[in-house]
């Protein structure tokens, strides 16, 4: 696939990491230095100028693109590309990240052409909602309008050996209708045969029903649940589309923002949250307001250097579970080895969005795991695929694990003597370098 990307930033960089070998990739960006850095780390062709020119679009070539993406962090500049695109490229499908919710109003009621639209504001949202529901979640997914739900878990280091931990997975009372299909422990990942035991401190990918799942938070978590009391620090796009989405699903939300002026207008945008003029790193507005008996915080705001601060703050006076919403990819890993729980990326998380459209058109959805290291697919196998009617067990492609099938709409979590059959799908997971000859073989 010929690849026309307008954007070399964070966004555009993952992507490229995502799927590199596997396309041709042209990329546009004004700055030299940027793509100077991806030629030297992927050896892709660069034009230097502004993506909302139609001369150098089509000096670039755009009129070869079989997908045009526009991922640069302002909107109109992408939507702008986009359209353009649209008139030198015709045949090519075209994404463009957006920020504002807005455009997404919009383009819903199909007033921009454009085929699709990422937000990277209501991604993280819908990420946070989903960690939220799922104790002891680090990252979750949805599959097969939710018949399946992958989620990566942390074991915690003091969780005592049990019916599940510990204990060979053959042995063990591992959840029906549900597959662990990663151990990963120490950074290096274990395919989980039967011989093999999750222990403490490991992190494991489980796909399975969404009632197996929530067995799996009451074996790693105890299964409380974080639904009821949540405080949401900075009232920006992405805090408010956070505090959106949790409002719509029964949740009590608290929003602190500095800005008396922006406070105003997030309570009368959203009238049923409670909204706090503070900055939020107060220790006695913190005692004050009874910030430690809320059950989550979400921190969005401007700055990882106050996110840490604040985040830290609120963990000190009792806040039991923190997400940080960080805008440096690098932040992820300092933050979770610091004492928060959960650091999310917006521009990973919009990555992974825009990736799926790069992947086979029989591939449905993709979701990436570990700083892309793995993914897991949603794959529908071809009709004349070798592997119909044998055991799963002769599945390719060394440590792939096909979590379920989808089959007649309905999910089956299936064991290594199961078959496929014609017209099947399948969520599988595989580690990212694999992914490209997986889809193949399937």
């Amino acid at each position: 696939m010929k690849i026309f990307m307008v954007g070399a930033g964070q966004v555009g960089t993952t992507i490229l990491e995502a799927l590199r070998g596997e396309h041709e990739f042209r990329v546009v960006d004004h700055d030299h230095e940027r793509l100077a850095e991806l030629v030297q780390n992927y050896g892709v062709t660069t034009i230097e100028g502004d993506g909302t020119s139609r001369h150098v679009l089509e000096q670039g070539g755009v009129g070869e693109a079989d997908l045009f993406i526009s991922c640069t962090p302002r909107d109109e500049v992408n939507l702008i590309a986009c359209l353009i695109a649209r008139r030198l490229a015709p045949d090519a499908k075209t994404i463009a990240r957006v920020s504002n919710e807005e455009y997404l109003e919009v383009w819903r009621d199909r007033l921009l052409d454009v085929d699709f639209l990422v937000s990277s504001e209501l991604e993280a949202a819908l990420a946070v909602s989903r960690i939220i529901g799922i104790p002891a979640a680090r990252q979750t997914d949805v599959f097969a309008d939710g018949q399946v739900q992958m989620v990566e878990f942390e074991v915690p280091r003091e969780l005592a050996s049990g019916a599940v931990i510990g204990k060979r997975l053959r042995e063990s009372a591992v959840p029906y209708y549900s597959r662990v299909v990663s151990i990963i422990r120490e950074g290096k990942r274990i395919v989980p045969r039967g011989g093999e035991r999750i222990e403490a401190g490991d992190r494991i990918v489980v796909i399975g029903s969404p009632k197996a799942i929530n067995l799996w938070s009451a074996i790693v978590a105890g299964g409380e649940q974080r639904t009821g009391d949540v405080v949401v620090f900075g009232g920006g796009r992405t805090g408010v589309a956070i505090a959106r989405v949790l409002l719509s699903q029964g949740s009590r939300v608290r929003i602190i923002e500095a800005d008396a002026r922006r406070a105003d207008r997030i309570a009368e945008l959203l009238p049923r949250a409670r909204v706090l003029v503070a900055t939020g790193m107060n220790p006695d507005f913190l005692d004050r307001e009874q910030i430690g008996r809320a059950e989550v915080a979400v921190f969005a705001m401007r700055e990882d250097t106050k996110i840490h601060y604040a985040a830290t703050l609120a963990k000190l006076h009792g806040v039991p579970f923190t997400i940080a919403i960080v805008h440096d990819a690098v932040s992820i890993e300092v933050f979770e080895k610091s004492g928060i729980d959960v650091a999310l990326n917006p521009r990973l998380i919009t990555s992974e969005e825009i990736v799926r459209f790069a992947h086979d058109p029989r591939t449905r959805q993709v979701s990436m795991l570990e700083r892309d290291r793995f993914e897991i697919l949603d794959v529908t196998i071809r009709e004349d695929n070798e592997l119909i009617g044998k055991p799963l067990s002769d599945l390719p492609a060394k440590g792939t694990i096909i979590g379920a099938i989808i089959r007649n709409d309905r999910a089956i979590f299936p064991h290594g003597h199961d078959r496929l059959q014609r017209g099947d799908r399948v969520i599988v997971f595989t580690e990212s370098e694999h992914a490209g000859k997986l889809e193949r073989e399937l």
